[in-house]
């Protein structure tokens, strides 16, 4: 062979593998997506069967407002008020999760599995503060019911991909796909009360997905959507799921107790800004919380926590003097979200905590507290 011939040949078979390496990695890149998207259908089709749609009847009268361009409020509704919304089965008992406000004033109840079953169903309990319900269906045979599995939600992580699954505007059991976008958010339960550790989430949340799933892409439940930020009413791209961990926490107590009771430590207050670390003379990287007021007798005032105090002759009432919490048993806190998810979900009223103190910016120290229970909360 000459070399000529062997040099057009060579060449040939480069080409040919280039072509190759480029088909291929196409080829390759298909078959990933592919995955992705049979991952999605696998995970709907294993956990659609453990999700429900809820239809509740709630009763007039209810009015819609005002009458547009005048001050004159519309009639009120005398009849039967409907609504809807998602949950998930807990349990073989027939125990399912959905959202305190998706069967607030309820006077009848029914559940759509995605089978076709109907049932009706009471509530088992429902807490207001953290916006979570227990409600039972009957006469559902146990093989229906399909419980969930929960991860733990303090392992969650900013980009994480979830799914929703739930019934916006009625169009049952839709799914939608995210990324969890923040962490340790605070949302406004039914009552005065905050809910601390909320998972915000892009994946698309409507009207009729309160009280559903949010998963992770093992099919764990991570959260239970709840709200959404929007000022048309609907979805922005910014929903919010209150976490795993405080479901089960607040379930197991409605199912045995029918309330949950929550850890007061008698604090209100604000996360460290730096108008407090200029005032303080602090390390620009303190973080955790302002003790702004402490309310009197409680567990913090008994503890001789100390109020802030600021000197009431400036301009801008500059702080003079605050306590500062940076950790409660050794966790870390970032800001006031932080101690009350940590209050939720890992103590009970009872309990000895260890505040780690930063008292006006100099001086650490250790203060146990014995917490209470919350004390009884108003509607908002």
């Amino acid at each position: 062979m000459s070399l000529k011939s062997l040099s057009t040949r060579l060449a040939v078979m480069i080409c040919s593998l280039a072509m190759i390496a480029i088909f291929g990695g196409a080829l390759v890149g298909a078959q990933d997506v592919q995955t992705g998207d049979h991952t999605f259908a696998d995970i709907y089709n294993r956990i659609s069967p453990s999700v429900v749609a809820i239809s509740v009847e709630k009763a007039g009268p209810v009015s819609s407002g005002v009458v547009p361009g005048s001050n004159s409020p519309l009639p009120q509704d005398t009849q039967p008020q409907r609504g809807l919304g998602s949950g998930f089965v807990m349990s073989k008992d027939g125990y399912i999760i959905t959202n305190a406000h998706v069967v607030e004033g309820e006077t009848q109840m029914e559940v759509d599995f995605n089978d076709g079953t109907l049932a009706r169903a009471r509530v088992i309990g429902t807490d207001p503060d953290s916006d979570i319900a227990v409600i039972q269906v009957q006469d559902v045979p146990a093989e229906k019911l399909i419980p969930v599995n929960f991860a733990d939600s303090d392992n969650l992580y900013i980009g994480q991909e979830v799914l929703a699954i739930g019934s916006p505007f009625g169009e049952l059991w839709t799914l939608t796909s995210g990324i969890i976008s923040g962490r340790d958010r605070v949302i406004q339960g039914l009552t005065n009360y905050s809910i601390g550790g909320v998972i915000q989430t892009d994946a698309a949340i409507n009207p009729g997905n309160s009280g559903g799933p949010l998963l992770d892409m093992n099919g764990n439940v991570v959260g239970m959507n709840s709200q959404i930020a929007s000022a048309s009413g609907s979805g922005s791209g910014v929903g919010f799921a209150i976490p795993s961990n405080l479901i089960q926490r607040a379930a197991k107590d409605l199912i045995d107790k029918g309330f949950v009771e929550y850890s007061y430590l008698g604090i209100s207050g604000g996360d460290v800004t730096l108008n407090v670390i200029e005032a303080l003379k602090m390390p620009n990287d303190t973080r955790g919380v302002v003790v702004g007021d402490v309310s009197a007798g409680g567990p913090a005032d008994r503890a001789q926590l100390h109020a802030a105090q600021s000197d009431s002759s400036s301009p801008d009432a500059t702080l003079t003097s605050a306590d500062v919490i940076t950790a409660i048993n050794d966790h870390a806190l970032r800001g006031m979200a932080d101690l009350i998810s940590y209050l939720a979900s890992d103590t009970k009223p009872g309990d000895k905590v260890t505040l780690t103190v930063l008292r006006d910016g100099k001086d650490e120290m250790k203060i146990e507290v014995t917490l209470t229970p919350r004390p009884h909360a108003t509607q908002s």
